[in-house]
């Protein structure tokens, strides 16, 4: 009986914690956005490497999250890299080599909207690696992160994990939404029927490289906006830094137009105004 009460107290809890409203979402996504910009120009002053993995299930809603976090960023210190399919030259490269010149410099944040795990998921399912490049991969990712580690790169790896009925439900929202379709790639929709493939996948390559340097922290993202608040609280926590935004700035004066005469409007050409 106490069994029975503890998983219906489980399951109401579960019920809750789903609902997360909007207006409460909003604002403490403002906060920890301010709190970016407050990481960012640390970042920056201390010269730090900064680089940020992004996998996960297909809809999980990596580039959600991302796009939170760059929304209030400087871009010039802040990148997102989100790389192809790999050209004729580049597959004949040591298979860490085009992603090496968008690791971050000084002063520099880069999320990689999928990185060099693509190997060990995507790949490995749909037999895009042979059965060696993939058991190099598994034996070459733990070192080569390694060597960013001890190079003094900060090295944070996140997993976005949705249970099959969402990420369902998400691509089927995105099939009728003509806004939202580009989304859904070719690979997605073949994905669709390999969810046990990718499972097994993914549980190797934690198994491999969930190393003590670069651990792997799971975010459930069944609920969009959770994810999206407790992975950007996460990354503010694993990175110690300080306050030192400019405080706010007193403007001068404008300078005065003096004799300055604009143009006539019927001498240049302008957007129609249609709203």
């Amino acid at each position: 009986m106490t069994s029975k009460k503890n998983n219906q107290a489980q399951d109401a809890d579960d019920a809750t914690k789903k609902k997360l409203k909007k207006k409460v979402y909003e604002k403490e996504l403002a906060q920890l956005q301010v709190e970016l910009v407050k990481l960012q120009y640390w970042v920056k002053h201390q010269g730090l490497r900064v680089g940020i993995i992004f996998e996960g299930r297909d809809a999980a809603g990596k580039g959600g999250t991302i796009k939170r976090i760059v929304d209030c960023l400087n871009p010039r210190g802040c990148r997102v890299v989100a790389l192809g399919t790999p050209s004729d030259h580049e597959k004949t490269q040591w298979y860490f080599q085009r992603y090496v010149p968008h690791l971050p410099g000084g002063g520099e944040i880069v999320l990689f909207d999928r990185s060099w795990y693509n190997r060990a998921g995507v790949e490995r399912v749909m037999g895009f690696c042979t059965e060696e490049q993939y058991e190099e991969f598994l034996f070459s990712c733990p070192q080569f992160e390694r060597m960013l580690v001890r190079s003094g790169m900060i090295l944070l790896k996140y997993w976005f994990s949705i249970s099959d009925e969402e990420q369902e439900r998400r691509f089927q929202s995105r099939a009728s939404d003509p806004a939202r379709r580009w989304k859904l790639s070719p690979m997605d929709i073949e994905s669709r029927d390999r969810w046990v493939e990718y499972s097994k996948a993914k549980d190797v390559m934690f198994a491999h490289t969930n190393i003590p340097e670069a651990p792997w922290f799971t975010v459930e993202a069944d609920d969009k906006k959770r994810a999206r608040l407790n992975c950007i609280s996460h990354i503010l926590s694993k990175i110690q830094y300080q306050d030192i935004v400019p405080e706010p700035m007193e403007l001068p004066p404008r300078q005065p137009s003096g004799n300055y005469v604009r143009p006539p409007k019927n001498e240049q050409f302008f957007v129609p105004e249609v709203y």
